[in-house]
C-alpha cells in the first residue's frame, strides 16, 4: 500500500526467528519483496499509475547494483550487517513518520537522469547488501522529481521488484534456495500485496497506518542496535 515493499520488516522478523541473517533472512525477504512490488505493481500498471519513462534512470542502476551490494554481504560481520539495518531503519521511520512531501522544485530531463542514475546505484547497494526493499528511498526521490504521492507509490513498486530480483538471484546464485521455506511466503506476499495495492489505488487514506508503521521501524532500529552493542 505504501510502496515499500515490506523488505524492511521480513528481515528483522526472519531473523529473530531463528533464520540464518546471510543465507536466509535477507535472500528471502529480497524473494518476498519481489514478489510483493510486482503483484502490486500488476494493480497500478492496470490503473495506469506507473510512470516507467520517467523512472527508467532510477530502474536500471537499481537494478544493476544489487548484484555489487549482494557480492559484499558475505564480506562483513553479521553484528556490521545488523547495525547498517537499524541504522537505516531508524532514518526510514522518522522519514516516514513526518510524511513524504511532493517537491515544487524544477528539475531538468538531464538532471533527472544523473540524480536518477546516482540515486539507483546507492539505492540498489543497500537492497543487495542488506535485503532492504528501496522503496523508502526511491519514494522520495520520485516526489522530489515532482510525482504525484499515488504515482510515487506506484513506479516504486515497479523499480524495487526488479532491483529486488537480481539482488535475490545473487545471492541465491551463491547458496542452496529451501522452497519449501520460502513457498509459504510467498503466497501470504502475494495475498498482502494485492490487498494493499487495490486499497491504496481505491482510497489512499492512509497517513495513521503510514505514522504507525514509522514506529514499528523505529522500534525494531533500535531493539536492533541494542542488541549488538
Amino acid at each position: 500500500m505504501l510502496g515499500l515493499g515490506g523488505a524492511q520488516l521480513y528481515v528483522p522478523i526472519f531473523y529473530w526467528l531463528g533464520l540464518s541473517l546471510k543465507t536466509e533472512a535477507i535472500p528471502l525477504a529480497l524473494l518476498l519483496n519481489f514478489i510483493t512490488q510486482m503483484s502490486a505493481s500488476a494493480t497500478y500498471l492496470r490503473k495506469r499509475l506507473v510512470d516507467i519513462m520517467a523512472g527508467l534512470p532510477l530502474l536500471i542502476t537499481s537494478a544493476i547494483f544489487p548484484v555489487v551490494g549482494a557480492n559484499f554481504t558475505h564480506r562483513l560481520e553479521t553484528k556490521w550487517i545488523i547495525f547498517i539495518i537499524g541504522i537505516i531503519l531508524i532514518v526510514v521511520s522518522i522519514q516516514t513518520f513526518f510524511d513524504w512531501k511532493r517537491s515544487g522544485q524544477i528539475f531538468s530531463r538531464r538532471q533527472k537522469i544523473i540524480i536518477g542514475l546516482v540515486a539507483g546505484s546507492v539505492i540498489g547497494f543497500i537492497i543487495g547488501l542488506i535485503g532492504h526493499g528501496g522503496g523508502s528511498f526511491v519514494v522520495p526521490t520520485l516526489l522530489m522529481f515532482g510525482f504525484a504521492p499515488k504515482n510515487a507509490a506506484a513506479t516504486s513498486s515497479f523499480i524495487c521488484a526488479f532491483s529486488s530480483l537480481t539482488g535475490f538471484l545473487t545471492h541465491a546464485s551463491q547458496m542452496q534456495v529451501t522452497w519449501s521455506l520460502y513457498l509459504p511466503g510467498v503466497i501470504a506476499a502475494v495475498i498482502g500485496a494485492q490487498l494493499g495495492s487495490r486499497f491504496m489505488a481505491a482510497r489512499m487514506k492512509s497517513e495513521t497506518l503510514k505514522r504507525l508503521f514509522a514506529i514499528v521501524l523505529f522500534l525494531i532500529g533500535m531493539q536492533l542496535i541494542i542488541n549488538i552493542l
